[in-house]
């Protein structure tokens, strides 16, 4: 049966300064643990710990630039463009462009703080 999602929850995030995750689909707004779908708007200049998370993550890039880093490298993905990330590979986001960025965020399962694994502060 069709359910009308009619507004996002927002959820806290992590990181050193605020942004912004707008939850449609996951655990918290619609008590789907199969995948959430969350929009993000991250400032200039954010950054949020590592993590070694327990989900695979699907990421478009509507505005501005999401850094990602992983243990090999660094990927800089713009507007327009996505990346995938997979369970069990460490990464850390961050947008140090100077508009920041708002971006799609699919994970499967769904994202949850006790599978995202983050780095120990």
């Amino acid at each position: 049966m069709a359910h009308l999602i009619q507004q996002p929850t927002r959820i806290e995030a992590a990181g050193n300064k605020p942004k912004l995750i707008d939850e449609f689909i996951g655990l918290v707004n619609s008590k789907t643990p199969q995948v959430s779908i969350a929009r993000m708007q991250s400032p200039s200049g954010w950054q949020e710990p590592g993590q070694t998370p327990e989900f695979d993550e699907y990421t478009i890039v509507l505005r501005g630039m999401l850094r990602v880093e992983t243990r090999t490298g660094v990927i800089e993905v713009s507007a327009g463009q996505a990346i995938i990330t997979t369970r069990g590979e460490w990464i850390r986001y961050s947008t140090p462009g100077p508009e920041g960025a708002e971006y799609l965020s699919v994970c499967l399962p769904a994202f949850s703080p006790a599978t995202v694994r983050r780095d120990p502060a």
